[in-house]
């Protein structure tokens, strides 16, 4: 047997003993406040990054890049005339439609590899399986007008970054925007910092997004009561 498995299980053995018993009020339902859609990279440990340890409390999605994005297809089912439209992904809208959740949190972090790939898709020539080749696809169209806006005198890092919190910018935007999101649903965007790129702690989030709104000072001077972790790189 795989010894990964074995030390996982050994973790988990560990997990349901404390756990046990925190089940009880969540076994037939759940009314998660928050829902959040974290990028999938294994440093991002998604309820930790909230320090939670109660089931139930938050609706937890992943992948990379942080997408709230997927493509279906449009008018009449397996009609080859119809391009593929963009809707809010399923995970993302199953707690806003189906368990009374009135928070959405989109969560980038900085060295996020999606956003790297999609960068370097736009300005230049990458190989990728198809199944990421998809993923990438589905970022391209959103971080092109970034990807175009950034200064020629930035570094790698600091390019994609930059773009790190573009991409959240243009989740957010698709969230509030969107016809299938209630309009009381507030959408956050946020970046997850383990690069000290933001000069915080390492594992601070960092507040870049309020329902559309990004300038800093203004985020700053209408929520006194989180100002001191609203932060950008980039106000484009």
């Amino acid at each position: 047997m795989s010894q990964t498995l074995v030390d996982l299980l050994e973790g988990n053995a560990e997990h349901a003993s404390e756990f046990e018993s925190r089940f009880d009020d969540v076994q037939d339902s759940q009314r998660p406040e928050a829902v959040t859609v974290c990028c999938s990279d294994s440093r991002v440990l998604q309820d930790h990054v909230w320090n939670n340890d109660e089931p139930g409390r938050i609706f937890t999605c992943g992948n990379i890049g942080n997408r709230v994005v997927q493509r279906t297809d449009s008018g009449e089912a397996n009609s080859d005339d119809e391009a593929p439209s963009e809707v809010v992904s399923g995970d993302v809208l199953y707690p806003i439609a189906h368990t009374e959740t009135d928070t959405a949190v989109v969560v980038g972090h900085t060295g996020c590899g999606a956003v790297t790939a999609t960068y370097d898709a736009l300005t230049g020539e990458v190989s990728e399986p198809p199944g990421i080749e998809h993923c990438l696809d589905l970022l391209k169209p959103h971080l092109e007008a970034g990807a175009e806006l950034l200064s020629e005198d930035l570094s790698r890092a600091e390019a994609i970054n930059r773009l790190v919190e573009y991409n959240v910018d243009r989740q957010v935007e698709f969230l509030v925007e969107s016809e299938e999101v209630p309009d009381h649903v507030d959408v956050y965007g946020v970046v997850y910092d383990f690069q000290d790129v933001y000069g915080g702690r390492r594992g601070e989030v960092h507040v870049v997004n309020v329902d559309g709104e990004t300038g800093v000072e203004m985020l700053r001077d209408e929520h006194p009561e989180f100002a001191s972790r609203v932060d950008r790189l980039w106000e484009y």
